[in-house]
């Protein structure tokens, strides 16, 4: 039997849970995520991409690339001569990835990895981004940690991340599509517990100032942040320490 259990921090098994549902839920990732944002998502991401800075030439780690959309978007930026590589711990999001490259003939290499363990040398990369994924660590802390190792000094690193609203009326709008469309979208794929589990993830993911604070523990400096679609969406940016 197919286990659809909601992800919840509290469990040993927490990191295991958010993989096999991401697992599930990796056919109708994409059309979900352009329901979901009424396909602003990409120009999102086009925005982290101008943060992060990159430039030909330049190597690219792309964190929790799920289907690879940031991914393609950095890659277009570092050419000639840069490279990007994507890793997730979704082997199906990875081999959407992988299908999605193969028919775009783009330049990006996707493999797997654990955020809390990247299997990458210190300092190998100009430039980390993750789009939202810090939220879904098991260890948000280490993960960033993890972050600062492989980036190389200078290096600048990119979260792109939902937030919640404080100010009517976009606070109303997000709590009413968060907690009540986002779950019935969600009743469209086999697995409907990951957009319940969303919403509640986002509800307890910090706000700007507390995950720049987490950054700043980690070892990061000139932490800044960016609010746009009404408040809803975060990109922090910020660079290695020498």
């Amino acid at each position: 039997m197919t286990d659809t259990t909601k992800p919840t921090r509290e469990s040993a098994q927490f990191s295991e849970q958010v993989q096999g549902m991401f697992d599930r839920i990796a056919g109708r990732y994409d059309l979900l995520n352009s329901l979901m944002t009424a396909g602003l998502h990409h120009s999102w991401r086009q925005r982290a991409v101008d943060r992060a800075e990159v430039s030909a030439g330049d190597s690219v780690l792309d964190i929790c690339c799920g289907t690879g959309d940031l991914s393609f978007a950095l890659a277009s930026r570092v050419a000639p001569g840069g490279h990007v590589v994507g890793c997730d711990f979704s082997e199906p999001m990875l081999d959407l990835a992988r299908e999605k490259a193969a028919d775009r003939g783009a330049p990006v290499r996707f493999e797997w990895a654990d955020a809390l363990q990247l299997p990458y040398d210190v300092g190998r990369f100009d430039a980390v981004t993750v789009g939202f994924g810090v939220r879904n660590f098991a260890d948000r802390d280490k993960g960033l940690r993890e972050m600062a190792r492989v980036l190389k000094p200078g290096g600048r690193l990119v979260i792109l991340e939902f937030t919640e609203p404080r100010r009517p009326p976009f606070s109303t709008f997000y709590s009413l599509w968060f907690d009540r469309i986002v779950p019935l979208l969600g009743r469209l794929t086999p697995n409907p517990e990951a957009y319940s589990y969303l919403s509640e993830s986002v509800h307890n993911f910090p706000d700007p100032h507390g995950l720049a604070t987490k950054m700043d523990a980690a070892g990061f400096e000139r932490i800044r942040w960016l609010l746009t679609a009404g408040g809803i969406l975060a990109i922090h940016s910020a660079v290695a320490g020498e």
